[in-house]
């Protein structure tokens, strides 16, 4: 039974294959962004509403076979704005941010990335934090000119962290010995087969110093409330709640969604702006054929077993409750 159903599958790809009415799409393909109003308007402005929401990273998502199936948070966000940069009547960003950070070099290029985009511009961008903008989260939300919190966010988590994984014990427990051949004596210095040595701590933490150094540079330049000994004393790596954060200048104001919607109409004197995001019209699936316009496809692999070996490298992160 088992072989006729393999022939019946197998003359009928063959069939397709041969077919000009149909082609194979075993991977996924991405749209580009297409504009959907979400809130009307009688105005010809609009607010582009952007979400940083989960962990920071530009790692794009991948099926089983490799195939990438969504982009990275990086790509997707300069891919909106270079289409926001075309449109004359974008009058500012809203911002909505539900994160709890991410690696540094991803959170320092959105950070860059909205902030040179606003200055070019000449607009504003306001930044709506839902439930938590913490460590990069909150890297990222220094590019707004105002920052609202919903009365139960945190916000906060100034600081950097660093991981790497130490397998040696493990190795060692299960009779595997790791053999490495190097050109120095640091070149595998973050291997996760071997601990680091006190010299080599000393190194990692300077880098870390460095990361956490730049991390209140930005928070000085853009909190015009705080100064540089301000900013130490709240960047121990602490959490703040909404009313904390407000005491403390990290925020601007405590509101709802609607009420930051509200004070850039006020701000920006267009009261009938409507309120746009960016989306794509589909999936769709990756390889040669998906140019080929509306021809039929079959979608035979699109599996995301949610594991990444990428994890077991060592990062720095600007990164909350890892």
């Amino acid at each position: 039974m088992f072989n006729l159903v393999f022939k019946v599958l197998c003359f009928f790809v063959l069939a397709l294959l041969s077919s000009s009415c149909a082609v194979i799409n075993l991977g996924p393909k991405i749209d580009s962004y297409e504009e959907v109003v979400v809130e009307e308007g009688t105005g010809d402005g609009k607010i582009l509403l952007i979400d940083i929401d989960g962990p920071i990273s530009n790692r794009p998502k991948k099926t089983l076979v490799g195939l990438q199936s969504e982009t990275g948070m990086v790509d997707r966000i300069r891919e909106m704005l270079k289409k926001a940069e075309n449109d004359e009547s974008i009058k500012g960003i809203l911002l909505r941010i539900n994160s709890p950070g991410g690696t540094v070099t991803s959170s320092d290029i959105i950070y860059h990335e909205i902030k040179s985009f606003k200055e070019r511009n000449k607009i504003k961008v306001y930044v709506s934090v839902i439930d938590v903008a913490a460590s990069g989260g909150y890297y990222v939300a220094m590019a707004g000119d105002s920052i609202m919190v919903h009365p139960t966010s945190l916000v906060g988590s100034i600081g950097v962290l660093a991981l790497k994984l130490n397998l040696a014990g493990l190795m060692s427990n299960v009779g595997v010995e790791w053999e490495v051949v190097k050109s120095s004596e640091k070149k595998d210095f973050m291997s996760p087969f071997r601990p680091l040595t006190l010299e080599e701590k000393k190194l990692f933490q300077e880098t870390i110093d460095r990361y956490y150094d730049r991390f209140m540079d930005v928070v000085i330049l853009n909190r015009d409330q705080l100064d540089a000994q301000a900013v130490k004393a709240l960047a121990d790596g602490r959490i703040y709640n909404a009313r904390q954060a407000l005491e403390n200048s990290l925020v601007d104001s405590i509101g709802y969604l609607q009420d930051v919607v509200e004070l850039a109409k006020k701000e920006l004197n267009q009261p009938h702006l409507k309120i746009v995001t960016y989306t794509r019209p589909r999936e769709y699936k990756s390889n040669y054929y998906s140019s080929m316009g509306s021809i039929p496809k079959i979608n035979f692999i699109n599996l995301d077993m949610g594991f990444d070996w990428n994890q077991i490298s060592p990062q720095f992160l600007y990164l909350w409750g890892r």
